[in-house]
Order: structure tokens, then sequence, then C-alpha cells
């Protein structure tokens, strides 16, 4: 019987299981492939071997992951934006939802000049599109921070299993008042909920250059984070090519994430503290494609 094993997980995870040092039993997620590639579809305790800290632990359930996935766009559609640029934001958000999966929920915020829904949580294309068509400028300028911060909550409130990301576009104009506690409180969330979240920041509308600095730092937090990708772009006409390719991304950890096992172990004798570091092996030709603390592939 041959066991093929994934490198042993970093110490981010560590940080994630950090609290439950005192638990004797821990839960991993995975991604397991056959010799073709193709995902394994069904898997046993006794197809796969986990070890902690290179000592064996004792798989305790196998538990197939049909989450689905849950996306939030939130769109600056104010002064920083411009309206000349309005027609590549609402290009760009409408191909974006084009390179979804069916299956996948889609939220639309305009941010501009408060966060207001345009579409509220749904899989139905038809609703979606009447929503992207109320997408207007406004002369406002867009609220970055303030609807990362509510989308998280709305995350936070949300007690189902589910995947969730995040793709927002923001701009160089407003939050120029950013408090400390809105971002730890945004952090803190993101670390609960297995999230993703990508960031498009816009340069090149008519404000000033000058303006962007909190943007900017909460964007590569949330990003680094979540291990999203982060873009600064000063064309307009790079919105509306850049955020398919964003929509492709999601697309492709929905596929992922959906073809996953949420693994629970039993410790090795004599384990305690935090959980280090965790390796997983198939049997066979089954190989461990990825393994994390939340199921989350960016």
């Amino acid at each position: 019987m041959r066991f093929t094993f994934l490198g042993a997980v970093g110490a981010a995870l560590l940080v994630a299981m950090s609290g439950a040092h005192a638990q004797q039993q821990f839960t991993v997620f995975a991604s397991i492939v056959d010799g073709t590639g193709a995902p394994v579809t069904s898997l046993q305790p006794s197809d796969l071997r986990v070890r902690e800290n290179g000592a064996d632990a004792s798989v305790v359930k196998v538990e197939p992951v049909d989450w689905p996935t849950k996306l939030q766009i939130l769109v600056d559609n104010g002064i920083g934006l411009g309206g000349n640029n309005l027609v590549h934001l609402q290009n760009g958000v409408r191909s974006l939802i084009d390179a979804l999966p069916a299956a996948v929920e889609v939220t639309l915020v305009a941010t501009a000049p408060q966060p207001r829904f345009l579409v509220r949580g749904t899989a139905d294309r038809e609703a979606i599109t009447k929503g992207l068509a109320l997408l207007a400028y406004d002369s406002g300028a867009g609220r970055f921070v303030e609807s990362l911060n509510e989308a998280t909550q709305r995350i936070e409130r949300d007690k189902g299993n589910f995947f969730h990301a995040i793709v927002s576009v923001g701009t160089n104009s407003g939050d120029r008042v950013v408090l400390d506690r809105d971002v730890k409180s945004i952090m803190q969330r993101l670390q609960q909920r297995p999230t993703t979240v990508h960031v498009v920041l816009f340069n090149g509308g008519p404000t000033s250059a000058s303006g962007g600095v909190n943007q900017s730092q909460v964007g590569l937090a949330v990003t680094e984070l979540t291990k999203g990708r982060y873009e600064n772009i000063n064309s307009g006409t790079r919105i509306a090519s850049l955020l398919p390719e964003l929509g492709a991304l999601v697309a492709k950890s929905h596929e992922r994430q959906s073809h996953q096992f949420r693994i629970t172990a039993q410790r090795p004798a004599g384990a305690s503290g935090p959980v280090a570091q965790v390796s997983m092996g198939g049997v066979g030709g089954n190989t461990v494609s990825s393994l994390s603390f939340d199921g989350r592939i960016p």
C-alpha cells in the first residue's frame, strides 16, 4: 500500500488552530485526485493516512464537502470612478458574472454615496441582470472600507456551510477617515470564516491622485490574509478586462472547493498543545492536492 504525502501545513494554519490546543481531535479539508488527476468522489477513513508532527493520527470520519459559494461584488460607482468609466465597470461586472458557474450566489452592492444593494444574494441570473441595470454613476464618494465591513458582517451572520468570496472595486476617492476598530473587525471576521477577497483599486478617475492610501492599505491587508488578488490600475478599459479574470478565479475556486473532504482525526497519543504540522497521504495512486484547516482554496 503506497501513500503519497502532501507537505506539512505551515505556520499560518497553526494560527488558525491555536484555539484548539486542548482538543484531542482536529479537522482538516483535503482535495484528493487519482492517478489521472481527476477528483476522487468517494473516500473511506482507511484510504488516508494523517500525521501530526510526524506521528500517525487516527482518521475518525471522512465527509464529502459540497458547500455552495457565495460571492459579494462591491463596486465604487462614485466620483473616484468618473462618469466616463461607468460603462467599463458595467461591462466588467457583467463579464465577471458570465464567468461564474450557475450555482454561485451573487450579491451586488454599489458603494457611492453609501453602500446599497443592487442585487441581494441570489443565483437567479435574470434577477442579477435586472439589478446590474440599476448600476448608475453617483457624484458622491465610494465607501470602500465601510462596504467591506458590511460584507464581512453578512458573512459572520450567515451560519450555514458556505465558501465566501468578495470582489471589491474601489477608487482613490473617499475613505479619508478609517477607524482602526473597523479594520480590526474586518480582519477578525475574515479569519473566522473561509473567505477569499480580491481587490481592484482604480486610480484613473477625475479626483486627486493624493487619495487612496487607506483603500490601498486595507486592500493589501485583506488580500494578503485571504490569499486573494490585489490589482492597482489606472485604465478604465482595464476594469472591463480584469473583472472577468477575477470571475474565472472565483469559478476555479468554486470547482476545487466543491471536490473536497472534511477529515476528522484523533491526535497521536501524548499529543498536546496547538496542532502544529499536519501531513496527509492517499492510498495507491491517489494524491492529496490541497490541504487546509478551513477548506478555502483561493
